[in-house]
């Protein structure tokens, strides 16, 4: 009997909780469905630009499964390589094919070259076949996939930790009383929202710095630009994260639904960061993306460290995450009105 009543209590609990009843089953469905439309999404389609390629050789190729540009000059062909308009693009000199190749993503790579076998593969039913000359804008052919998707692991990480612990110590101040005590202050509301994040934000340049010096001179992660702009991207990330993290714990009563945050603002996160390529995600969920920090520290974290890029080519990203960090310290000055006016 004392066990049953045991068993009562608890499963009166979970009723009550109505927030956590619903995780245990909304959460792993998303997250289902999120792995659903990556993993069952149409085959990549690689985006190939001829250049200067003889009618006679033209008409015989096998074009299909790709989208085709046609270019005059290997001048505009390189441009929009540069750009990521192409992910590859084929030269005819003195009848020999060259590829060049975009090369920043090793399975961008490997669709590009496997069309373009395909496609050559008419000219050579009588002939040998060739080797193909083969040349990289970004990376090489000992690039591997940890160097592609570090950098979009390393953004994620660096934004679930530091989520997690701001969401979760901002928590532990409510439920102390001390945001009580600083409320019934003279302090306002957002001296109090400034004085957290500076305080957070400490720990938080200290983590990031670590982490990033982990993985590019102990993992060897590639790195081809200046490790500062990975530390300011990585900074404004775990500024984005803690300030989100703030404000999402005012909505929680204790840890564990602070947790529950999880599921639904971070996991959800990697499936648009570039981690799949977007491409291949059904478009009425791919959309999502750009509502997402993560979406943009990704980019311009390979940008630098994959494609070796400086500061034209990821104020825009850092301009984002800054603007989402802006957001979020409005958000939790309002926030505040909740607990006390002042």
């Amino acid at each position: 009997m004392r066990i049953a009543a045991l068993v009562i209590r608890i499963l009166r609990q979970f009723i009550r909780d109505k927030r956590t009843m619903a995780l245990m089953i909304v959460a792993p469905i998303l997250v289902l469905t999120m792995l659903n439309l990556v993993f069952n999404g149409d085959d990549y389609e690689p985006k190939i630009g001829l250049v200067n390629v003889p009618e006679q050789i033209h008409s015989k190729l096998n074009l299909e499964n790709a989208t085709i540009s046609d270019y005059q000059t290997n001048k505009h062909a390189k441009e929009d390589l540069v750009d990521k308009k192409l992910d590859g693009y084929v030269v005819f000199e003195q009848q020999s094919p060259y590829v060049f190749l975009e090369g920043s993503d090793p399975g961008v790579n490997g669709a590009v070259m496997k069309w373009v076998q395909a496609a050559f593969k008419p000219l050579q039913k009588n002939a040998p076949p060739t080797e193909l000359d083969v040349n990289y804008l970004h990376g090489s052919s000992d690039m591997g996939q940890f160097d592609y998707f570090g950098p979009v692991l390393l953004g994620f990480f660096v934004f679930f930790f530091v989520f997690l612990i701001a969401g979760v110590s901002f928590l532990r101040e409510r439920t102390t009383g001390t945001l009580e005590r600083l409320l019934s202050s003279p302090l306002r509301r957002w001296e109090i929202v400034i004085g957290y994040i500076g305080g957070f934000g400490i720990f938080t340049i200290l983590q990031a710095g670590i982490i990033v010096s982990f993985a590019i001179y102990v993992l060897h992660m590639l790195m081809e630009g200046a490790f500062g702009y990975v530390l300011l991207i990585t900074l404004l990330l775990s500024l984005t994260a803690l300030t989100l993290g703030i404000f999402l714990s005012s909505f929680a009563n204790n840890e564990l639904q602070m947790i529950q945050f999880i599921p639904i603002v971070a996991i959800p996160q990697i499936f648009f960061s570039g981690l799949f390529n977007l491409e291949t995600i059904s478009e009425w969920v791919s959309w999502i993306g750009p509502f997402t920090p993560l979406y943009y520290a990704a980019d311009a974290l390979r940008d630098v460290m994959v494609r070796g890029y400086g500061w034209k080519d990821i104020y825009l990203d850092l301009l984002v995450l800054t603007g989402f960090s802006a957001l979020f310290i409005i958000l939790n000055i309002f926030a505040l009105k909740k607990y006390r006016k002042i």
